[in-house]
């Protein structure tokens, strides 16, 4: 059986916690190759009992026939393979293909950590925002449990990210160089990162940076600039206007299409 028939047949499944940047970024990939999944939505901490019978201790974790996968790159890595005749998450040019991961890892590995670190900074001491991120669409028994817990959760979150004042403005920082770069690859009208196609980059860019633009159709995020605290809803003004900005609130508006 080839790999373009087990996209056909096969349903996968993918464990997330709901407002999680880096499952959204899988959710996106999943959606933009038409590949049929059904994610199984877990509150933080609960998600744990998912994770761990799959080899993982975190989210995306995505099951499949071939086996499990347990880091968001890894996924798409695996995702690329199952549509080989159509649209791809990286091109076939190795000069390209290495520039789409290059950028990849790079959102991965800074952009992902800085956005959520300067949100849970604001919000994570917020019960209802965090209801809302972290409960929408998971097992009643678990968002039961959110209501007992969550002053553990808040606190065990804020702990394991060293979230502080100073380690926000580390992160606000690091979200503005990494927009600057976004924004000097699109000088001169470029649609994409790279080349003429939306890519694994493009997704792990807007994915990874919605929690500081709030793209309407992003399928969790609700909050509205209206409701945040003054000093985060300007950042998120601002981040807005500009290039990078514009182009991943663009990639929601144009490229996000929910299954």
């Amino acid at each position: 059986m080839n790999h373009s028939t087990v996209a056909n047949t096969e349903i996968v499944r993918l464990i997330t916690i709901p407002i999680s940047h880096y499952c959204e970024k899988v959710r996106w990939a999943l959606d933009l190759l038409k590949i049929p999944y059904i994610e199984e939505r877990h509150v933080p901490a609960f998600h744990l009992w998912a994770t761990r019978k799959h080899g993982g201790s975190s989210v995306p974790i995505l099951v499949a026939k071939s086996g499990n996968f347990i880091d968001s790159t890894d996924i798409l890595h695996y995702l690329d393979t199952l549509n080989p005749e159509n649209q791809g998450l990286y091109p076939k040019e190795p000069e390209l293909r290495r520039e789409v991961e290059e950028l990849e890892e790079l959102f991965d590995a800074r952009l992902g950590a800085d956005t959520r670190n300067w949100g849970y900074f604001y919000r994570s001491g917020d019960r209802e925002t965090m209801r809302t991120g972290w409960c929408s669409g998971t097992p009643q028994l678990e968002r039961l449990g959110f209501e007992i817990i969550f002053p553990f959760l808040s606190s065990t979150i804020r702990q394991r990210y060293n979230i502080t004042v100073d380690s926000a403005a580390k992160a606000l920082q690091g979200i503005q160089e990494i927009f600057e770069i976004v924004d000097r690859r699109l000088a001169g009208g470029k649609t994409y990162l790279v080349g003429d196609t939306i890519s694994a980059a493009d997704i792990t860019f807007a994915a990874l940076a919605a929690p500081v633009l709030l793209p309407p159709e992003h399928p969790v995020m609700v909050s509205k600039i209206a409701e945040l605290p003054i000093e985060m809803a300007a950042v998120i003004k601002q981040l807005q206007l500009t290039a990078a900005g514009v182009y991943a609130l663009r990639l929601y508006r144009e490229q996000r299409q929910v299954q």
